[in-house]
């Protein structure tokens, strides 16, 4: 038995290693190294962490041997590559959750600006572009910039923070524009002898004082085995996500470390929390909460041992983590959040996998989340679960859209908004869950095409993203007024033998404001000899009587050179009366009135 599971590892090692060589190619440059040595380990320890285990509905392991013997007993698979898992190189990404619009920001001078487009009101989201009003914050060419940008006539490079084998994936700014913390992933190989081949792959959180916008000074460095998942922040709290493999190297668990100058503090097995549940693939979801403004506060760190991690959402007062478990089920952990302070009150699941985060909600105590099942025979239904403070179902919608599968979900208030789909046709369902016990379809309209992304206009009408039937970017506004008849009272389709938005996978990549009638979301266009023949933006009027308008095209390429990436418009904002387009290259400023050019910016 021994002998083959030795076998079995060299397998997966090398064909781990075949893979991580691959990669290696696509993030620039790969770091050679033995991995750190344990001897100048210690165990971590949070003081204010130690208040809390009586607290938390799960138990902690009392002992690394007694995790060693639950994850190889209980593990069902260590999936395909146990050394190299997908979770490793992740590192792109209130009373009514939706968001009418794009948040507007004021900033001392009292300019108006947009912000990211988020969940939930309250809840910000990291992005590779922040802006305070005044100036701009970009990630581009594996640098943060940061960048004078109003009035635009003044606008110029302030400053630039170069990455050096290390990859910025998201940004966020203090509400007082001061500090500025970047979340991004380090890859490495590691190469223990001949043994195994496995990419190490670790989470930095640096905070930078940008009091001084033209020299920002690196104020804290927190760093951490794994993959960064995900992140949000509520008031000068950041919650950041961190999931890693949970898997034996010849019987070796690999625990979570951080570290921190020349010392590595592993995380110990005591402070590990689980539920005695055997899982397909076992990973350690580390979630970790840190003051923005405060560097002199300790970070604090909750570990659990958890399925593939597959999504979050979060309140004001909650963290929700996804994860799917064995014969179909999705596993549910609700975290109480408080400052600093994180608790493990509750656990549920349901059954099928959700689509996204817009997938799930949390409304006056209430946990909604719709989800996708599939049977043996391949037969899928969709359906619409709605859990109590303890996350134990309370009431529930099975069986909807037989052989269809969920495209987008949007949960406004008393309503949730499904569009499933089946061969490039679109179902878009009105429900009714005011009655939390009683969910019910209200009506529901067909479409062609498929519907990926949902944003509220108003209480009454949805804008829809999608793809229509002869594979071009959609844009619908549908009209609920009457919910039993949903109706698509405008659309706009863009032209081209066939084009994409990013929208579809990024909902950031959105930029909406009813007030100043704007709706601006990325556009590729294919030409069939060319490829990509043309990469920018659209930008689009919605007047209030819901007319759907098409404005005009910004891009950055140029059409003898289509294919040069650096020069692709990923992003959008306003300040004012200027819209701001960014690339990786370029930062051009455009009047909203007409969008002609009032100034352009390199990035060197």
């Amino acid at each position: 038995m021994q002998r083959e599971i030795k076998r079995r590892a060299l397998a997966y090692g090398l064909a781990a290693a075949l893979l991580a060589i691959t990669l290696g190619t696509l993030f620039y440059s790969i770091k050679i190294q033995i991995p750190e040595k344990t001897g100048s380990e210690e165990a971590l320890q949070s003081p204010a962490q130690e208040a809390y285990p009586p607290k938390n509905i799960l138990k902690t392991f009392t002992s690394y041997e007694e995790l060693r013997s639950f994850l190889i007993k209980n593990s069902k698979s260590q999936g395909l590559l146990p050394f190299f898992s997908p979770l490793d190189v992740k590192v792109f990404r209130g009373e009514i959750a939706a968001v009418p619009g794009a948040a507007l920001g004021f900033n001392k001078v009292g300019a108006e600006y947009s912000t990211t487009n988020v969940q939930v009101a309250g809840v910000d989201e990291a992005d590779i572009v922040k802006t305070d009003g005044e100036n701009i914050y970009m990630i581009a060419n594996n640098s943060i910039f940061i960048v004078k940008a109003y009035p635009p006539e003044e606008a110029k490079v302030l400053s630039k923070i170069w990455f050096n084998e290390t990859y910025p994936a998201e940004i966020f700014i203090s509400s007082d524009g001061k500090k500025l913390a970047v979340f991004g992933s380090k890859y490495a190989l590691t190469l223990p002898l001949y043994r195994f081949f496995h990419v190490n792959v670790k989470t930095f959180i640096y905070v930078y004082d940008i009091s001084d916008k033209t020299n920002p000074i690196l104020t804290r460095n927190f760093t951490m085995s794994g993959g960064y998942f995900g992140s949000r922040m509520i008031g000068e709290y950041v919650y950041i996500v961190v999931s890693q493999p949970a898997y034996a190297i010849y019987d070796t668990i690999i625990l979570p470390k951080v570290y921190s100058e020349d010392k590595i503090k592993e995380i110990s097995a005591s402070r590990i929390y689980y539920s005695n549940v055997s899982e397909d693939y076992y990973a350690f979801t580390n979630i970790v909460a840190i003051n923005l403004k405060r560097d002199t506060e300790e970070p604090n760190l909750l570990t659990i041992l958890t399925g593939a991690t597959s999504n979050i959402y979060v309140s004001l007062d909650n963290i929700y983590v996804t994860f799917h478990e064995v014969e179909g089920q999705t596993a549910i952990y609700r975290i109480r959040i408080n400052g600093g302070e994180m608790l493990i009150e509750a656990k549920g699941s349901v059954s099928g996998w959700e689509l996204n985060q817009f997938s799930m909600d949390e409304y006056k105590g209430y946990f909604r989340i719709a989800t996708t099942t599939r049977d043996e025979s391949g037969v899928t239904q969709n359906n619409l679960y709605i859990l109590d403070t303890n996350l134990k179902i309370v009431g529930k919608l099975e069986g909807l859209a037989i052989n269809e599968t969920i495209d987008s979900a949007r949960f406004m208030g008393n309503r949730c908004y499904l569009a499933t789909s089946v061969v490039r046709r679109d179902p878009f369902f009105v429900i009714d869950v005011e009655n939390p016990r009683n969910p019910k379809v209200l009506g529901y309209l067909k479409i062609p095409g498929f519907t990926r992304y949902l944003h509220p206009y108003d209480e009454d009408h949805i804008i829809g993203i999608g793809i229509n039937e002869k594979e071009n970017v959609k844009i619908s506004i549908f009209d609920v007024n009457d919910v039993s008849q949903p109706v698509e009272i405008d659309q706009y389709t863009v032209s081209g033998a066939w084009s994409y938005t990013t929208v579809l996978t990024d909902h950031k990549a959105f930029l909406f404001d009813k007030k100043k009638e704007l709706l601006v979301i990325p556009v590729s266009i294919s030409d069939p000899y060319k490829g990509v023949a043309w990469h920018g933006i659209y930008a689009f009027r919605i007047t209030s009587d819901y007319k759907l308008t098409f404005r005009g095209g910004i891009s950055h390429i140029d059409p003898e050179d289509v294919w040069n990436s650096s020069f692709w418009i990923n992003r959008a904002l306003y300040i004012n009366d200027v819209l701001y387009a960014l690339s990786n290259s370029k930062l051009s400023m455009h009047s909203l009135a007409d969008l002609s050019v009032i100034k352009e910016l390199k990035l060197p």
